[in-house]
């Protein structure tokens, strides 16, 4: 008995060679774009469609906004600001001239995200929000009488750190996340408005921080002030200076603790903590710091990252935009991100 062969129908080689032609398209297309990278900016364009069509769950926008930017650049904040710019002077990690190259490029992205990027933010948190709210709504617990006001603030303030520590470690260890986050360590001259140097789709991640707050909203509510005092201590922890808050220190984050999360010569996904080290203690990524890391080096091995200090000229307009197209460029030789072992740098630190 002998077998016969049926050829394949045309419509089976027609959809084979469909899959052949459409398989280097994608690849010519992965080679140019990032293509992971996206999601993020899907993400957030869904969350603003929702709130947008929903009426901002409510709330109004313009207020929001108002309040956000009372808080990030209002008189509380603009003062707390100008007190750790006087401190940096007076008691520096590293000498640096007042408008070095990593400075001037800092205050630009800041003016960035005090007039572009805060109305993003306002979008994403009060969209966030509303989905929250209508998909779990189980989660915003009831008001509970015997819970005095001010547990219920700290104990918001205490989970919103853990949120922002676990995804801050998430931005460390998630390769997708890391191309939005390297922005932030690529900052080589360390100051104040380093807390302002992040893409503006890292905020994305962070909206896991709004949880505490929903689900305790009925119980206490962080007020403009406590929220203002709360980014001063986020923002002083990057200045470029060496204090260590004494026995302090082994609970709030200061600036010689988190200047070892932005050591060029070590690992970088340690001291994740915003303004509490109680977190980097429980999950053992806590380094506290020695005479050696007070004054080390800060941001990318091999500078991955274009970054000011690159160029012959600051140029920052233009390295600003490249700084931003960066996470969606493919990644050609992917290194290790969080190596003790330091790379040269392409350039100098001179020219500053």
């Amino acid at each position: 008995m002998t077998a016969t062969l049926t050829p394949p129908s045309l419509g089976v080689l027609g959809r084979a060679d469909q899959h052949k032609r459409a398989r280097p398209r994608w690849t010519a297309v992965s080679r140019r774009v990032y293509l992971p990278a996206l999601s993020i900016p899907t993400v957030a364009g869904v969350l603003i469609a929702i709130g947008w069509t929903s009426g901002w769950g409510g709330s109004t926008f313009r207020g929001s906004l108002t309040s956000l930017r009372w808080v990030v650049v209002g008189p509380l904040a603009l003062s707390v600001l100008g007190a750790i710019l006087v401190v940096e002077r007076l008691w520096p990690a590293q000498e640096r001239p007042f408008f070095a190259r990593g400075y001037r490029h800092d205050v630009l992205i800041a003016a960035v995200h005090a007039t572009i990027i805060l109305p993003f933010v306002t979008a994403l948190t009060l969209s966030f929000v509303t989905v929250i709210r209508h998909v779990a709504p189980w989660l915003v617990l009831p008001r509970m009488g015997p819970l005095p006001h001010w547990f219920a603030v700290a104990t918001i303030l205490v989970a919103m750190d853990g949120c922002n520590w676990a995804v801050h470690l998430a931005n460390h260890r998630v390769r997708m996340l890391w191309r939005f986050h390297e922005l932030h360590h690529s900052q080589e001259d360390m100051n104040v408005l380093t807390v302002f140097r992040t893409h503006p789709f890292i905020h994305v991640s962070y909206l896991l921080a709004l949880v505490p707050s929903v689900v305790l909203l009925s119980n206490g509510a962080l007020t403009l002030t406590v929220l203002a005092l709360y980014g001063g201590i986020v923002a002083f922890a990057h200045s470029n200076t060496r204090l260590g808050f004494g026995p302090l220190g082994r609970l709030i984050v200061s600036p010689n603790f988190h200047r070892i999360h932005h050591r060029l010569d070590g690992r970088q996904d340690v001291n994740l903590g915003f303004a509490l080290t109680i977190w980097d203690q429980l999950f053992g990524t806590a380094v506290f710091p020695t005479r050696e890391t007070v004054r080390a080096d800060t941001g990318l091995p091999g500078r991955p990252l274009l970054v000011e200090q690159a160029t012959p000229r600051p140029r920052h307009l233009a390295v600003f935009a490249v700084q931003l197209v960066a996470p969606f460029r493919p990644m050609a030789d992917p290194q290790p991100r969080h190596s003790s072992t330091p790379t040269m740098r392409q350039a100098s630190l001179g020219g500053k």
